[in-house]
């Protein structure tokens, strides 16, 4: 199995787990791509659902797929959201490689239920990714001192195929701070939250309730 099989199956499998008439909350990425398409066609078969989407990618992947879409501020409740992660251990994971992470924890900590879809790549027993932390413009300097300061090490995230870095749905920064492997990853969340001017950090401690991984002998899901 490829890996990109791996990640729709992964993605297949979540969507399966969305009731009728359900608010969705609707990931970020390439794994939770496959899980939008998959809900698009449902919602062809008939599935009543709303999908909240987390960024202009995701938006405009759901308009494409026909699934259904509303504000945040529209609804009274988000009943299950689909995200991907950049690594996972356990049920704590770092989110923010497509820079969607500040939208992407709002809806998923809403949600009553969180999925995550991933590929076997992206487990591991301890987190280690760099994790990435939105930050406003002006603040960058700053955060970036705060985050050497706690055994960090930031880099501005810059933009592909253009001069520059890279400017979030938000208009702001991206720092990728390396930690090396994080024994305590709630307590670095409570750290970086605390920072001024970091506006939201990939650190996603406490909010998954089950963790779908793909792979070619199927799809193994753990249940928190």
């Amino acid at each position: 199995m490829s890996t990109d099989d791996a990640k729709r199956a992964a993605g297949e499998s979540a969507a399966e787990a969305v009731d009728d008439g359900a608010v969705v909350g609707l990931g970020t990425g390439s794994t939770a791509a496959h899980a939008i398409r998959a809900l698009g066609r449902r919602v062809d078969a008939g599935l009543d659902v709303r999908g909240v989407p987390t960024s202009f990618q995701s938006r405009e992947l759901a308009r494409e797929a026909g699934v259904p879409l509303v504000g945040l501020d529209e609804v009274a409740r988000v009943d299950v959201a689909i995200d991907g992660a950049d690594q996972v251990a356990g049920f704590d994971a770092v989110k923010g490689g497509g820079a969607a992470h500040a939208r992407e924890k709002i809806v998923d900590a809403a949600a009553e239920r969180l999925h995550l879809v991933v590929d076997p790549s992206k487990e591991a027993e301890t987190l280690s990714h760099p994790v990435p932390i939105e930050v406003l413009p002006d603040a960058r300097t700053t955060v970036a001192a705060e985050v050497r300061a706690l055994d960090g090490d930031p880099a501005l995230r810059r933009a592909e195929r253009k001069d520059g870095p890279v400017v979030t749905d938000n208009g702001n920064l991206v720092l990728d701070c390396d930690f090396g492997a994080i024994a305590d990853p709630a307590a670095l969340a409570r750290d970086l939250s605390a920072l001024p001017g970091a506006v939201e950090h990939g650190l996603f401690v406490g909010l998954a309730d089950a963790v779908h991984v793909g792979a070619a002998t199927g799809v193994s899901v753990r249940k928190n």
